[in-house]
């Protein structure tokens, strides 16, 4: 499949897609091919490959966007709200990336299987998809 047809369905920039698929590429997961008749393709099977995998080919990007407050570190309460935030966000993306460790693309695939043949055809973002 090309950029521009990922772009579109994902409602982006080709150029999003290509900086993006260029991570999946370097770890071996899709190749590419340039020009008329070019795009993405798998190079590995879904099966070989996990969430965690693609999490890993993406530069691990931050899974939480909460944060600490770093407004006035001197300040006993934000140190120990901090203190608790830091170990349950820890624990949770430790829990998380062991999650998308078990979670194969092969599973993900066969649910949207099951999905578009319960509904022959869905829309994502208010796109159709075959």
């Amino acid at each position: 499949m090309t950029s521009e047809r990922i772009g579109q369905m994902l409602g982006t920039n080709p150029t999003v897609v290509r900086r993006t698929m260029a991570g999946l590429r370097e770890a071996g997961y899709v190749s590419s091919v340039k020009g008329h008749g070019g795009g993405w393709t798998l190079a590995r099977p879904l099966a070989d490959i996990t969430l965690l995998d693609v999490y890993k080919a993406l530069g691990a990007p931050e899974l939480f966007a909460l944060g600490m407050a770093t407004d006035a570190p001197e300040c006993l309460v934000e140190q120990a709200v901090n203190a608790a935030l830091g170990q349950s966000l820890e624990e949770a993306e430790r829990r998380l990336l062991a999650r998308f460790g078990e979670v194969k693309l092969s599973e993900i695939a066969a649910d949207f299987t099951r999905r578009a043949g319960d509904t022959k055809r869905g829309t994502c973002q208010g796109r159709h998809v075959a």
